[in-house]
């Protein structure tokens, strides 16, 4: 990239990161120190507001960076990713949104907790939250080091290193010093930026094109260098019956994996009633469904636009595709106009990443505070004590994530929130969904089923292809590939539930009928609610 590139795209930078830090600053002055400050912002927030700040934390670097990017190498397999991530929602809206609004009050575990023995299920839970944190803070990392690789030549591994530090920085930051409030802020000035630049693009798509999405398909198809097959099903998938059960594999955990985020299940928090989060999911479903639409002609332009070859050559995982078609749709690389894109896209793409991981990482450092210091030392583990806790675990989950994010800098963002989602259905989803609709379930189930989902979810990812074994694994060098499937989920999602039923089954304590009353009650009417 020329200096005019990464001067303005610098500056742009710059001026998000002053403005998010003003208003961390600003919201800073006017909290109180209170836990439930600290995670659901006082439940102050509209629902048009919760349901921006949703969007924005939903909306992530995989969705920006990955989706159109995988389009853009894979043509019609790559829509997939959108394809999940939308219809995920639906899930979402009838089946948890509510009923998790009723009867929690900071995490996931408080909706289980609420009819089991607190202290195993609120380990157990809060294990497996943080799990899930850790592998979507990753992908996020890795978006981040992409983009400024870009931006610096696609050389710079010190670069790489530095911008993954940097965003882990300013997370923490975000998270200790703000509390959901300022997140949620962050998110909804992302969420606007992000959604007024995919327009953006995609006009200028449809433009260059004259509207004819016909003949932008044909040219993407010819530029591929696969022909038809680039616009038909099986060019990622299809090879092999390997690949058939992964993309089945990937589809349950993109579909189901939603639900179990823990960082989504926090923003149920925020607002006053279980009316108004219903209401937040329908604002956040109308701006989501929009953007992955979009994200489907972004994937496709880069693909005609750009090329498929130059996509891979620039990165091999297809990350850095909407920014080079910003640059071209500007009118190039040495063009005002294709500078100016360029750095716009660039900025919104790095406050896409910034904004998301606070979200997570606020989500997570309540899960270590809340769940497992609370459950630990229980009678020492008071509200402001646990809020001084969660802004270390900030910090620890910050330094964490930056370890891996370094590690895995060469895969897609996409793919790897693909296997975040299939960890959050295989350990998060059966035991809210068990705890919520069967009556007999009990301790030994929940916590059964955390951890029959999230212990073979991590152990099959290890033992997989994306480990080790291949080129493009992890660690290449190596061979300890057990596992075919590249994504966990069609085995470890099915476990999860497995586990939590045969927990309830050998359990010899009896389900509590009047805690599971209660409970329904309290889920459907909201009355008791936090």
């Amino acid at each position: 990239m020329t200096g005019d590139h990464q001067t303005l795209a610098l500056l742009l930078f710059g001026a998000f990161v002053a403005v998010t830090l003003a208003i961390t600053t600003w919201v800073s002055r006017n909290r109180h120190g209170s836990a439930e400050e600290f995670y659901t912002g006082g439940r102050l927030f509209t629902p048009m507001e919760n349901g921006f700040a949703i969007a924005g934390d939903y909306m992530s670097a995989a969705s920006f960076l990955g989706i159109s990017g995988l389009i853009a190498l894979f043509g019609y397999d790559g829509m997939l990713y959108s394809v999940g991530f939308l219809v995920a929602w639906l899930v979402v809206l009838f089946l948890v949104a509510e009923l998790v609004r009723n009867c929690g009050r900071f995490t996931l575990a408080d909706v289980v907790a609420a009819r089991m023995r607190e202290r195993p299920v609120r380990i157990a839970a809060g294990t497996s939250s943080v799990a899930v944190s850790v592998l979507y803070l990753v992908a996020q990392m890795v978006g981040a080091g992409s983009l400024v690789a870009l931006l610096l030549g696609g050389t710079s591994g010190a670069a790489q290193t530095w911008t993954v530090i940097g965003v882990g920085a300013l997370m923490v930051i975000y998270v200790s010093v703000g509390g959901m409030r300022a997140t949620t802020w962050i998110q909804i000035v992302k969420a606007v930026l992000l959604m007024c630049g995919t327009i953006a693009l995609t006009v200028l798509v449809l433009v260059r094109f004259h509207g004819d999405f016909d003949q932008l398909l044909r040219t993407a198809a010819d530029r591929s260098g696969q022909g038809d097959r680039f616009l038909a099903p099986g060019l990622k998938y299809g090879g092999d019956w390997t690949a058939r059960l992964d993309f089945i594999s990937l589809g349950l955990a993109l579909v189901l994996g939603t639900a179990g985020l823990p960082h989504i299940l926090s923003r149920f928090y925020t607002v006053p009633t279980a009316r108004a989060a219903r209401r937040s999911v329908v604002w956040s479903i109308g701006l989501i469904g929009g953007f992955y639409l979009m994200t489907i002609v972004l994937g496709f332009g880069a693909a005609a636009i750009v090329g498929s070859d130059a996509v891979r050559g620039s990165n091999a995982a297809g990350n850095t595709a909407v920014p080079l078609l910003a640059l071209d749709l500007g009118g190039g690389a040495d063009s005002t106009g294709g500078t100016v894109l360029f750095a716009i896209v660039a900025a919104i793409a790095f406050a896409t990443i910034l904004a998301v991981v606070a979200g997570i990482t606020l989500a997570s450092s309540a899960s270590v505070a809340h769940d497992l210091y609370a459950s630990l030392r229980r009678r020492n583990a008071k509200p402001r004590g646990e809020v001084a806790v969660a802004r270390v675990a900030a910090a620890g989950i910050g330094v964490l994530a930056i370890g891996l994010g370094l590690l895995a800098r060469d895969l897609n963002v996409a793919f790897l929130v693909g296997l975040a989602f299939a960890v959050a259905a295989s350990a998060n989803l059966p035991v809210l969904l068990y705890s919520l609709f069967w009556r007999n379930f009990t301790t030994r189930g929940a916590v059964w089923s955390v951890y029959g989902g999230l212990l073979p979810a991590l152990t099959l990812v290890v033992l997989s292809p994306v480990v080790s074994g291949g080129p493009d694994s992890l660690f290449p060098g190596l061979d300890f590939q057990y596992f075919p499937l590249e994504n966990p989920g069609l085995v470890s999602i099915p476990l999860g539930f497995l586990a939590g039923w045969l927990g309830t089954l050998t359990s010899r304590e009896p389900a509590d009928e009047a805690k599971h009353a209660e409970t329904e009650v309290r889920s459907l009417t909201g009355a008791g609610a936090a």
